[in-house]
């Protein structure tokens, strides 16, 4: 079985939305519609969608292009044969917003992490208001002793918008925290498709075998970016190695 990925609740497939209403002869509220579908999503993936998901999931399907990129300063590109095969970046300091969960299984706590953060963004904070979404989401993966296998609890994070870096709202969720990191320096490398712990960890071994040995760079912990939803049929992630001494 398929599980949830944290792209499948970050959007919706236009295409396969307008199927679910076609083959349900009755009739029903956009907003109704538009949870059924990511409840369909969600049952086949472990995760449930519940109905106070309703306004959260409006806002962002209504809001989804309207997204600021988080910026990087880029240190150097490391191409072959024309193709990119890592950048090393610096990503500037900032309030983050974050949510840390430990479920069963890696796919369902980054996707139950960013439910919360979505009721954040959607008007669970002290401004009262949308927040606006900054891309991408980001979750910090720490690893076991033997280096392959993942720790239960992972952060999942969202760079707070811009207007909002210099006086963060408040979240209403204990859970949610805002943090302010330094910047980081790290080494990206693009890789298309979903994120289960499978797909990450076979990407991660792929990126240490292009860099080589490179003490300066941990070896315990990864952050995982993604940038778009199930919409994109080659969705775009990305795996960061991060520097020791920033």
């Amino acid at each position: 079985m398929a599980l949830i990925s944290l792209e499948d609740l970050e959007g919706l497939d236009d295409e396969q939305l307008e199927d679910d209403i076609t083959d349900n002869p009755e009739p029903m509220v956009e907003d109704d519609q538009l949870l059924s579908h990511w409840q369909a999503v969600a049952s086949t993936h472990q995760v449930s969608v519940p109905q106070e998901m309703t306004g959260p999931i409006h806002e962002m399907t209504h809001n989804r292009q309207q997204r600021e990129q988080l910026h990087f300063a880029l240190v150097s590109r490391h191409e072959k044969v024309g193709e990119v095969l890592y950048e090393e970046r610096v990503y500037p300091a900032g309030y983050w917003a974050c949510v840390t969960r430990g479920e069963d299984l890696y796919e369902q706590s980054i996707s139950m992490a960013f439910m919360k953060l979505m009721r954040f963004i959607c008007k669970e904070n002290s401004a009262g208001r949308y927040l606006g979404m900054t891309v991408p989401v980001v979750s910090h993966i720490h690893m076991m002793d033997n280096g392959v296998t993942f720790k239960k609890d992972v952060q999942t994070a969202f760079f707070l918008p811009a207007h909002f870096q210099t006086d963060p709202p408040r979240p209403v969720d204990p859970d949610i925290t805002i943090v302010h990191r330094e910047p980081i320096r790290v080494v990206a490398r693009t890789f298309f498709g979903t994120t289960t712990e499978e797909t990450v960890g076979h990407q991660i071994s792929l990126l240490w075998e292009i860099v080589g040995v490179a003490d300066e760079f941990c070896t315990d912990a990864y952050m995982v970016a993604v940038y778009e939803n199930p919409g994109v049929v080659r969705r775009r992630n990305e795996i960061w190695l991060i520097r020791r001494n920033q």
